[in-house]
C-alpha cells in the first residue's frame, strides 16, 4: 500500500502517467465555463484540484484515504488557506457543474449505480461527469494470468473483479453506461478503434439529464 507522499512522487516522476493525467486535465479544462466549481472525486494527493484552482475553478476535494488527504493538505496548503481548495468528508456536500475521477478511482467499484444516482444531486444539468478508467481490453496486460482467466467473462458479462488487497474491478463501457442512466447520458468515449488495444485507460464523459 502506498504511502500518501509515494503515491504523489510516482505520478508525478512516471512519464506515462503524466501524458495521462495532462490529457485528462485538458479536456476538463475545455469543458469546463469559465468559473464553474468542479468536485475531484477521489481527489489523491490534490495534483488534478490544484491545476483546476489555478485556473480560475473552485474545486471540491473528496478522498477516503486518510494518507492521501494528509499529503493533499501538505500539497494544497495555499489553496486551501484561499478556499479554492476546498475539503469536503461526502460528495453530496456540494453543488457543482462538473466531477472528474481520475486515475481509476471508479474501479475500485462493484457497482456504478448508487454512485451516479448521488453524483445526479451534485451535478447541475447540463454539467458532466468526466472519469478515467481501466481499459478491460489493454492488450499489455494480456501477459497476466488474471487476465486471460477473465476475458471471457468480459466478453460475455462486461465485467470481473481481480481478487486483490485493492479489490480492483474491470468493466467494459457500456456497463457503466447503463449504470449512468437515466440521470447522466454518456457523450464522449475515448480511445476508439486501435487505441483499445494500446491505451491503459480510457476516458468516459457524461452529461447530466
Amino acid at each position: 500500500m502506498h504511502t500518501g507522499e509515494q503515491y504523489h512522487q510516482f505520478f508525478l516522476t512516471s512519464p506515462p502517467d503524466r501524458a495521462v493525467r495532462d490529457r485528462f486535465q485538458k479536456m476538463t479544462l475545455d469543458l469546463l465555463p469559465k468559473g464553474a466549481d468542479v468536485l475531484d472525486f477521489g481527489a489523491g494527493t490534490g495534483i488534478d484540484a490544484k491545476t483546476y484552482a489555478a485556473h480560475g475553478h473552485q474545486t471540491f476535494v473528496y478522498e477516503p484515504s486518510e494518507s492521501m488527504r494528509d499529503y493533499l493538505a501538505q500539497y494544497c496548503h495555499d489553496e486551501i488557506a484561499d478556499k479554492t481548495i476546498v475539503k469536503v468528508t461526502s460528495p453530496l456536500a456540494c453543488k457543482v457543474q462538473a466531477v472528474t475521477a481520475n486515475f481509476a478511482v471508479l474501479n475500485h467499484f462493484a457497482d456504478h449505480t448508487l454512485l451516479f444516482e448521488e453524483l445526479s444531486r451534485v451535478v447541475h444539468r447540463g454539467g458532466f461527469v468526466l472519469v478515467s478508467m481501466l481499459n478491460p481490453y489493454y492488450l499489455g496486460d494480456a501477459r497476466y494470468g488474471w487476465w486471460r482467466k477473465n476475458v471471457f467473462r468480459l466478453l460475455r458479462r462486461g465485467r470481473y473483479a481481480i481478487a486483490s488487497e485493492s479489490n480492483i474491478h474491470r468493466f467494459a463501457p457500456r456497463v457503466v453506461v447503463q449504470a449512468a442512466a437515466p440521470h447522466f447520458q454518456l457523450e464522449s468515449l475515448v480511445p476508439r478503434g486501435f487505441g483499445w488495444a494500446i491505451d491503459l485507460y480510457m476516458f468516459l464523459l457524461f452529461r447530466r439529464a
